[in-house]
């Protein structure tokens, strides 16, 4: 069922009271933020402050995966075709591509936020049972980082208390240089010998369009 977010939910960061930096722990796996962010770039960061590797979201949900949902936020067909981490609870797409325009500035099929994007992932949250509410704890992958910390920050506009970006997706970023220079195969999932597959489970797929 799609769900709408309401606009008035979209209150700006300034007004959040923003968390500060701290050492904490989420289903016994210690996470230092600062450390972490001193070597983000900027648009992997979140509001929160709140980010886990991918050894640690496996960590967790191997020692916890009744208690924190585990998002795969990427497009339904990255996951069919690129791979998907059988630990996910579920897919809730944070943006869907329009195959119908073209951006010739990112040189990509054109975007379009999924509106109902808080809303589907309370469904998730009701359908796994995994619910606390505002207090949920909630990892959210992407691709390399970039989307995850975007949601995150939504989510926790819209007063989520315990959500964490897994900064570095589930490819990973894009090597500079060397002979793999332009493909990624810098950090995430994939890259650290974590589970995947391309056999995406009908309960693991997304139908919320």
């Amino acid at each position: 069922m799609k769900r709408h977010l309401l606009p008035a939910l979209f209150v700006a960061a300034s007004i959040l009271s923003t968390p500060a930096f701290s050492s904490e722990t989420l289903e016994g796996v210690k996470t230092d933020s600062a450390s972490i962010e001193a070597h983000l770039a900027k648009k992997k960061q979140t509001i929160a402050h709140h980010y886990l590797s991918p050894k640690q979201v496996y960590e967790i949900k191997k020692k916890g995966g009744k208690k924190v949902l585990f998002v795969d936020i990427r497009s339904p067909a990255e996951l069919q075709f690129v791979g998907y981490a059988p630990l996910v609870d579920g897919n809730v797409p944070y943006i869907f591509f329009d195959y119908s325009g073209w951006d010739n500035k990112k040189k990509t099929y054109k975007r379009e936020f999924n509106s109902g994007f808080v809303g589907q992932v309370e469904d998730l949250m009701d359908k796994t049972g995994i619910n606390n509410g505002k207090n949920t704890e909630i990892i959210l992958m992407c691709r390399s980082g970039d989307r995850s910390a975007r949601a995150a920050d939504i989510m926790v506009k819209n007063g989520y208390t315990n959500v964490w970006s897994a900064y570095e997706g589930f490819e990973g970023d894009k090597a500079k240089s060397g002979p793999h220079k332009g493909k990624r195969v810098v950090d995430g999932w994939k890259n650290a010998g974590l589970p995947w597959s391309y056999n995406l489970p009908e309960d693991k797929a997304s139908f919320s369009f």
